[in-house]
């Protein structure tokens, strides 16, 4: 206790210690909770997807509840890692909901709760970052202490060298008594790219078996990109495979809350950093074996400031009497329930949304976005339409000579799939998939996600669809009003201030 005590202002650390109960005679639940990088929800075997192999995903599922709606607090990964352990949106927390700044210290994380309740804590790999977590006094990652120092000497190009499955035993031995619960983060930094260019054709698989989402070119220079997509979503898992074969040789498992799931979707044109379905929509597998039911989907709409309040509440910890308050809604009940399906009635719609990505336009500028999903549509609010949703198109290639046209799309990881975009832009095959990609936006889209998961029809003008834009509209703005976001109480420019310490580009001012 006297060590977190160096990591927590004096206020914060007086609410944790007023807000912490730990259970009776039952030993409360160790929790691992596993996130990957950059990986859409259709991208696992549990969920159909050919060409793909998740055993421990899929294993977490079947022994627990497969979620098929769970969305992200954000299509990028800082900011939806700040909202997650903070358990509030990305709106609410200031610099911590952009790319690349920093963390102010004043709200608290769940990772240092559970500590100060008698949590042992750790993670590996990816914590909260990308940004600068020093500069508002924080003394360690968010996530908590580091556990990564060792490192595989066999691993593919492009993958990480963190031996994830070897921390983690390093971690658990680190205990002080095998009687106080742990709580660790796996931060894989897979499948963030690079990759190994033509590793999945390396690795056996099936080009032609590839199912290619909508917005994409369907060609075999995509199709490979995304095989080699798929192998570091598979290296993520074998990592988790281990973990879960160590927890059960040492009789952990039962006990075990094991949260699967990732952090904003694949690196591909008009999916990450875009609030779609292939931006925010989440891979979810939850397990705690002596306590949840096996063998069940949930279709609930599930948010990630959810997935907070949850595994505090599962840890029985007090959260109420919080200075800055969780904004999700546990689902600890559903998941000790033994039902199917849609089993909350309660849970009508999740946000998302986004501010700046990549340094991508002049001064930084951000791409803001806002996104309530219901059970069949998605409505995003694009605050700035003038602005280009994927960078400005031409950069400064050194001060004041600007570089070729359609190089500055840094909104967009440097991939294959861009490059093919690109280069064949004129091609009538594929022109659309070029504008789709990186063309304006209108103020609003609404799509009906269970007939356009890929978001290609945009209905917000549509006569037909005007009773659902308008019901959608009035519960985003209502929303985002009760939680105080800038954008919609003053323009939100507050978010244009927000120091980058990652690289900064270059872009002539817009005209």
């Amino acid at each position: 206790m006297r060590q977190l005590m160096s990591f927590l202002t004096p206020g914060i650390f007086l609410l944790v210690i007023g807000s912490w109960v730990v259970a009776g005679e039952s030993k409360r639940p160790n929790i691992l909770f596993a996130i990957s990088d950059d990986q859409s929800w259709a991208h696992c075997s549990a969920y159909g997807c050919k060409e793909i192999s998740t055993p421990a995903f899929d294993r977490v599922g079947s022994s627990g509840v497969l979620f098929t709606n769970a969305i992200a607090a954000s299509p990028g990964c800082s900011p939806c890692r700040a909202a997650l352990l903070t358990g509030r949106q990305t709106w609410q927390i200031e610099h911590a909901g952009t790319h690349a700044s920093s963390f102010p210290l004043k709200y608290q994380v769940f990772p240092d709760l559970l500590e100060a309740s008698g949590y042992h804590i750790g993670y590996t790999g990816k914590g909260w970052g990308p940004g600068n977590w020093k500069v508002s006094g924080r003394k360690r990652n968010p996530a908590g202490p580091n556990y990564s120092r060792l490192k595989n000497k066999d691993h593919p190009p492009g993958i990480s060298a963190n031996d994830y499955a070897g921390n983690f035993a390093t971690f658990l031995k680190d205990r002080k008594s095998q009687d106080d619960p742990f709580f660790f983060w796996y931060g894989a930094t897979e499948p963030h790219r690079v990759y190994k260019k033509g590793i999945g054709v390396e690795q056996h698989k099936q080009v032609k078996a590839v199912s290619v989402p909508g917005f994409l070119p369907d060609h075999p220079e995509i199709r490979s990109d995304i095989l080699d997509y798929y192998v570091e979503i598979e290296w993520f898992d074998s990592h988790l495979a281990k973990m879960l074969t160590m927890l059960d040789s040492i009789g952990e498992l039962e006990n075990t809350l094991v949260i699967v799931t990732s952090d904003n979707g694949m690196p591909f044109p008009r999916a990450k950093a875009n609030c779609y379905e292939y931006g925010i929509h989440m891979p979810l597998a939850i397990s705690w074996p002596q306590s949840i039911p096996a063998n069940r989907t949930v279709t609930d709409l599930i948010g990630f400031v959810d997935i907070t309040a949850t595994i505090l509440d599962a840890a029985n910890v007090k959260h109420g009497s919080l200075k800055y308050p969780l904004s999700g809604m546990s689902f600890l009940n559903l998941l000790k329930s033994d039902q199917q399906g849609r089993c909350d009635p309660h849970r009508q719609a999740v946000y998302s949304a986004r501010e700046r990505h990549s340094s991508s336009r002049y001064q930084n500028l951000s791409y803001p976005q806002r996104a309530v999903r219901t059970m069949q549509y998605l409505l995003i609010r694009n605050f700035k339409p003038a602005r280009w949703p994927a960078g400005t198109p031409q950069k400064y290639d050194q001060p004041e000579v600007l570089g070729p046209m359609h190089g500055g799309y840094h909104d967009i990881d440097a991939c294959p799939s861009l490059t093919f975009l690109i280069e064949h832009r004129e091609n009538p095959a594929y022109s659309k998939h070029f504008h789709w990609a990186v063309d304006k936006r209108p103020g609003f889209e609404l799509f009906d996600i269970k007939k356009d998961p890929a978001c290609l029809k945009n209905l917000a003008n549509e006569i037909a669809f005007k009773d659902i834009f308008n019901e959608h509209l009035a519960m985003l703005n209502g929303y985002l009003k009760s939680t105080s976001d800038p954008r919609i109480l003053d323009g939100g420019d507050i978010f244009e201030t927000y120091q980058r310490y990652s690289r900064i580009r270059l872009f002539p001012a817009p005209k």
